[in-house]
């Protein structure tokens, strides 16, 4: 049975790698497949997916008008579509994560969405949000802060390596901008308090 997943996690975690993996893993049984990924990208000589160990792969561009349901459907009646994959998921509206779920329940077929969380204040995207809500299932993927634990935060940081904290929600970047932490040092390096310690 067709799903709506969401693969989740901070910056450097292989979100990127998984999905361009998933993708090998249908076209290899003969099966077709549909990229997405955010038109927020624009980096020149880049292709569309671009994962940091050297994957890559072309894929259609959204933007907030995108249509998926209308996109997905009309290829899907050309040629039948095994799966749907999202790379930069969190840049979808939520009008655009429902259509995702019509792919999956109208349609049949699986739509794997790949993206951050979390911004670099801690808060969440505004997908990622409807996401968290309403795909069946919610799959976290790893990464390491420079420290050991688990890096579920994406600190922004300036040219000189110092913590930002304003600023536009979406600023385009890879680990010259961004570095994932565990939440004890994203909290230190913005100087957050914890309101229950009395300090």
């Amino acid at each position: 049975m067709a799903k709506l997943y969401f693969y989740y996690a901070s910056m450097n975690a292989g979100k990127s790698t998984r999905l361009l993996q998933a993708d090998f893993n249908y076209r290899e049984r003969g099966l077709h497949t549909m990229l997405w990924t955010a038109q927020v990208d624009t980096r020149a000589g880049h292709k569309a997916i671009e994962s940091r160990i050297g994957l890559a792969a072309d894929a259609e561009r959204f933007d907030g008008a995108t249509d998926f349901f209308g996109r997905v459907t009309a290829a899907h009646a050309a040629r039948p579509i095994a799966c749907v994959l999202i790379d930069e998921a969190q840049f979808l509206t939520p009008d655009q994560v429902w259509q995702c779920a019509r792919i999956v329940d109208e349609l049949g077929i699986p739509v794997l969405c790949h993206g951050l969380r979390t911004d670099f204040r801690g808060e969440l995207f505004e997908g990622s949000a409807v996401l968290l809500g309403i795909a069946d299932a919610l799959v976290e993927l790893k990464a390491v802060c420079f420290c050991g634990r688990k890096a579920t935060m994406n600190l922004r940081v300036d040219d000189s390596g110092n913590a930002v904290q304003e600023g536009a929600q979406t600023e385009i970047g890879g680990n010259d901008r961004y570095v994932a932490v565990c939440r004890r040092h994203f909290s230190e390096a913005l100087g957050h308090r914890n309101p229950w310690s009395g300090s």
